[in-house]
């Protein structure tokens, strides 16, 4: 595996280095000790997949308050996304800075997002499934979302967002006063 440092602190973007011969092609999606020779440290607890049949569907942004964050390896199983982490850690060098990368089946990359950061995806094709691994067990009364549309980040996102569930489009605006006060407590 490749592991591309990204503009926030912690959070890499991971090529695959895959073996081909006449069965086709084999390669290595997680291994605990390439993990931490790249300097990341994470035991996975909980694996979701998201299956998504409509193109240009938003999940996200959420996030664990501290001490329930969570490391999340985001790949793409079919289909394309537009991955994207948000620091959300008040001590990063990169706080409140925003990272977005195409991930995709046939490429096999994914994005390691770590604790503290928001996450969210947008989907580019129809059909499209998204595997991840956390560190840490869902806390529905630490979950914290920041809006797909927040002027205050300012995404760039490749096209416009179509579908968006209830919860995630009744996210609130960041206020940094108050994101302090909550992570500190």
């Amino acid at each position: 595996m490749n592991f591309n440092k990204t503009p926030i602190k912690n959070m890499f973007s991971i090529e695959l280095e895959p073996f081909q011969d006449e069965r086709g092609e084999f390669a290595r999606s997680y291994c605990q000790r390439e993990f931490e020779d790249a300097g990341i440290s994470a035991s996975f607890k909980q694996t979701n997949i998201s299956r998504n049949p409509a193109k240009y569907t938003f999940r996200g942004f959420h996030f664990q308050l501290p001490p329930n964050g969570e490391s999340k390896l985001i790949r793409c199983e079919t289909g394309r996304i537009f991955d994207v982490g948000i620091d959300m850690r008040p001590d990063s060098p990169s706080y409140l800075q925003w990272y977005g990368t195409t991930l995709t089946a046939e490429k096999g990359n994914m994005l390691f997002v770590p604790k503290g950061c928001a996450h969210a995806f947008l989907t580019l094709e129809p059909n499209t499934s998204v595997f991840y691994m956390a560190t840490e067990f869902y806390s529905p009364n630490m979950e914290r979302g920041i809006r797909h549309d927040d002027p205050f980040f300012n995404i760039n996102w490749p096209v416009e967002r179509e579908i968006i569930s209830e919860k995630d489009n009744s996210w609130p605006n960041f206020d940094p006063h108050t994101h302090e006060q909550e992570w500190t407590e």
